[in-house]
């Protein structure tokens, strides 16, 4: 669908398709925020907020507006209105609902609205609520979340996904001969998931978990953790599962600066992160994310429309208004989304890459993987362009 990506980036962004993407938080009268969407407060739905154009499917975008992550809302909604302008969607009308003061009242007020499928919410923590009203009413969510536990036939998680990144990573890691593999993570979620899905990729590659140590996040009980692991086994390879400051403390304690073993294999959280390129320890090491070629295109047309930069997050309100349409090939206005429409075993090409969603409604993205160099990341080895 998206055929040259970057011509349709360079799309003048002019104007009259602002009106099809609406916020209605908590606010008062309508205000413009920097050629954004509009935000309105109405008291209740009618036809000058939501027009009875019955030739447009009505969108749901439930983020927060408000409160403490109301910036990465505001992201997503702008990238949303730019996906609009980008496209000349013409055929959608999308309308933002602030989650901030309760994500299923926020659900049950698009649902009253007319809206058929819902894009969102942003954290897991509301999925519930809100599939609770859109659930009766047949009205699938395309949610922003990374946790699989919320997937469902009619949930689709669509967020960048921790364990495809440790699983690209490790199966990377076993062809260039890896085999003896040792987990540092920390406790909590975040670690549980990437240690499990370490483990189940390194068995299913051949290779052995000769040692997991796991630390306390927020001080320097990684250092700890990295010696307890380094004398404990020998092992050619070790899964770093946090973020590139903490990765940078730990790797000393694992290797010295300009040796080849053991190597070190991390997580999408160093996606971006270009402390890692200097500092030497770190030099060699590997990581998978999705790819961030078009993402740069996204965020400096991004930058010129609203003046900064854009959450990183915010390509996922660009990509699902993308997914959105190619839907609207085979879904009429005003109907249920048909079941299983959302389900293409070709995937889809978005901002960050290709993406297909499982029937347990999980997306399946197609990551590359990136060494640590000298100053520079270097992709040694691309992300599919699909599957």
């Amino acid at each position: 669908m998206l055929g040259n990506l970057k011509r349709i980036l360079a799309v003048g962004m002019g104007s009259l398709l602002l009106a099809g993407c609406q916020v209605i938080p908590g606010g008062e009268s309508p205000t413009p925020d920097r050629g954004g969407p509009i935000v309105d407060q109405p008291t209740a739905p009618d036809r000058a907020v939501l027009p009875e154009d019955e030739g447009r499917h009505r969108v749901a975008l439930l983020v927060p507006m408000s409160g403490s992550n109301a910036e990465v809302g505001q992201s997503i909604a702008n990238a949303t209105t730019m996906a609009l302008l980008d496209t000349g969607a013409e055929n959608l009308r999308i309308t933002t609902y602030d989650t901030s003061a309760g994500a299923g009242a926020a659900a049950s007020r698009a649902i009253s609205d007319g809206n058929r499928l819902i894009l969102g919410p942003l954290q897991r923590d509301n999925v519930g609520a809100v599939l609770a009203q859109a659930r009766p009413s047949d009205v699938p969510l395309i949610t922003f979340s990374n946790d699989t536990t919320v997937a469902r036939a009619d949930v689709f998680v669509m967020g960048h996904i921790p364990e495809q990144s440790v699983e690209r990573t490790v199966e990377f890691a076993a062809k260039q001969g890896a085999s003896r593999f040792a987990i540092l993570a920390p406790r909590g979620d975040y670690g549980n998931r990437t240690t499990a899905a370490a483990e189940q990729a390194i068995m299913a590659r051949g290779g052995t978990v000769v040692g997991v140590q796991r630390y306390d996040r927020g001080n320097t009980s990684i250092i700890s953790a990295a010696e307890r692991l380094a004398a404990g086994s020998s092992f050619d390879t070790v899964l770093i599962a946090d973020n590139a400051r903490l990765a940078a403390m730990a790797a000393p304690r694992l290797k010295d600066a300009g040796d080849a073993l053991p190597s070190i294999i991390g997580t999408e959280l160093w996606s971006r992160q270009d402390s890692l390129l200097s500092d030497g320890t770190m030099r060699g090491a590997w990581f998978s994310a999705v790819p961030d070629d078009r993402y740069r295109q996204f965020a400096t047309s991004y930058q010129s429309r609203f003046g900064e930069a854009p959450y990183r997050i915010a390509t996922l309100g660009y990509d699902a208004v993308l997914l959105t349409l190619r839907l609207t090939r085979d879904w009429r206005p005003g109907t249920d989304l048909p079941a299983g429409l959302l389900l293409d075993d070709g995937g889809f090409l978005g901002l960050d890459g290709a993406i297909r969603f499982n029937s347990n409604g999980i997306g399946q993205r197609a990551m590359e993987v990136r060494q640590v160099g000298n100053g520079v990341f270097t992709i040694v080895d691309p992300a599919p362009t699909g599957f």
